[in-house]
């Protein structure tokens, strides 16, 4: 049993990936044609494990490099903290957590809970997820500005730098992914085809 358990908890390396600052994409002179690439940069990072794990499409989350399904197996409750008497927080502390007696850790974040299922992203094409962040019936009712000071501030999106050992970092940095996204949203915000 504690094999298996390992074998969901302790993520294999994903290959390294950097996420180059908005002067890189400079050399693109038509502002529509820059947002879409600086959207497709983002994507590194909303595409990553780190993100995704939390952002499903269904009722249950995934964990680890491999995005298994979670174990123990959970749903997202009411209020996408975990079902009434198991909420995320019953497991998941305010930091992320050594295991003692084997390589790993459980993570951990206050607050640690799912995002909504309007703002699911597994399985959708990163257009999809561009469309789906700028909209704001779908994105917990978020202007741009707001969704830039998310990406850039958010401690919970911060965590995916720090996801602790036995998880790959998502590429880059918090400070880049908000320079990315504020760039993105001063040309223009358009999204991939």
């Amino acid at each position: 049993m504690r094999t298996a358990v390992f074998a969901l908890i302790v993520a294999s390396p994903l290959a390294a990936q950097d996420l180059q600052p908005p002067e890189s994409f400079a050399h693109i002179e038509d502002d529509a044609a820059r947002s879409v690439a600086l959207f497709e940069e983002m994507g590194k990072v909303l595409t990553h494990p780190r993100c995704l794990n939390c952002h499903p499409v269904g009722d249950s989350p995934t964990q680890g490099d491999e995005m298994t399904p979670h174990m123990p197996p959970i749903t997202r409750g009411d209020n996408d903290d975990g079902p009434a008497g198991l909420h995320c927080t019953a497991c998941h502390g305010e930091e992320n957590q050594a295991f003692t007696s084997y390589p790993g850790s459980l993570p951990g974040h206050e607050p640690w809970h799912l995002a909504p299922v309007s703002m699911g992203w597994q399985g959708l094409s990163l257009g999809e997820i561009c469309a789906q962040l700028k909209d704001p019936a779908r994105n917990g009712g978020r202007g741009l500005d707001a969704i830039h000071e998310h990406m850039a501030e958010d401690g919970l999106v911060g965590w995916g730098w720090q996801p602790g050992e036995g998880r790959t970092p998502a590429p880059g940095s918090q400070e880049t992914l908000g320079q990315l996204t504020r760039a993105w949203i001063d040309t223009g915000a358009a999204c991939p085809g």
